[in-house]
């Protein structure tokens, strides 16, 4: 193919993938309503738990303060849940971008490059949605019995929102070391002289990534990654077998 016709390739590809991505938005401004008290779930039973000293005077719910931020909120929201449920075909439409230059056994990794993509996903912003609790239990407790929490729609939704894609992000780690153990960049042997220096790069990579920062959240992020380290040193070696 010529450098045009992998450009035009490219165009249809996007265009499937922004499709796709167009249509689960119009589902995420559906399901709207149940998107957003999933998100503000975990703030609500934090404050239910707060003395009614340091109660905010909205109690569980969320202000904003501008008249175009409510849309924008559920602009967002919903951009969000369209990117999620099209997350398949655009990693299918990714994959079949590249699979030309693949020989015939990479191409039989398709399906499972897709599915452990999303599993590892979904496995990543579950972990950030069942910490999210602790996290803020923990942050909102240095108020003490002075300040009244009043926390703004976007600050908030923008803090889970960039967790979850964090966690989501993170949980990739174990396909990137295996990809590269499979191009034969990295080796299990080197992966495991690089351990002690692997898990130290983890440690700062979950302080610097998670938003909120707390200890909770950090080895919630820290641990599984430590864990898919050394399951990725396995796999590479089975792989060299």
């Amino acid at each position: 193919m010529s450098v045009i016709e992998h450009l035009e390739e490219l165009r249809t590809r996007v265009i499937v993938a922004l499709i796709a991505v167009g249509l689960g938005m119009v589902v995420g401004w559906i399901f709207y309503t149940w998107t957003f008290k999933l998100i503000t779930h975990p703030y609500c039973s934090v404050l239910r738990q707060l003395p009614k000293t340091v109660q905010p005077p909205t109690h569980c719910k969320l202000v904003f303060g501008g008249v175009v931020e409510p849309f924008l909120i559920r602009f967002k929201i919903a951009a969000f849940s369209g990117l999620a449920i099209a997350l398949p075909v655009v990693l299918y439409e990714l994959w079949r971008f590249v699979t030309p230059g693949l020989t015939r056994s990479e191409r039989r990794l398709a399906l499972p490059f897709v599915a452990s993509s999303l599993l590892l996903f979904a496995l990543g912003g579950w972990f950030a949605y069942i910490t999210l609790t602790k996290g803020l239990r923990f942050l909102l407790g240095f108020a003490g019995s002075t300040i009244v929490p009043l926390l703004t729609v976007d600050r908030y939704i923008n803090f889970v929102l960039f967790l979850v894609v964090a966690f989501g992000l993170s949980f990739e780690f174990p396909l990137v070391l295996i990809f590269l153990c499979w191009v034969r960049v990295l080796s299990g042997q080197r992966l495991r002289a690089w351990r002690r220096w692997a898990i130290l790069s983890i440690a700062i990579f979950a302080a610097v990534i998670t938003p909120s920062q707390d200890p909770y959240t950090m080895i919630a992020m820290m641990g599984p990654m430590i864990v898919f380290y050394e399951l990725s040193i396995l796999v590479a070696r089975a792989m060299k077998r």
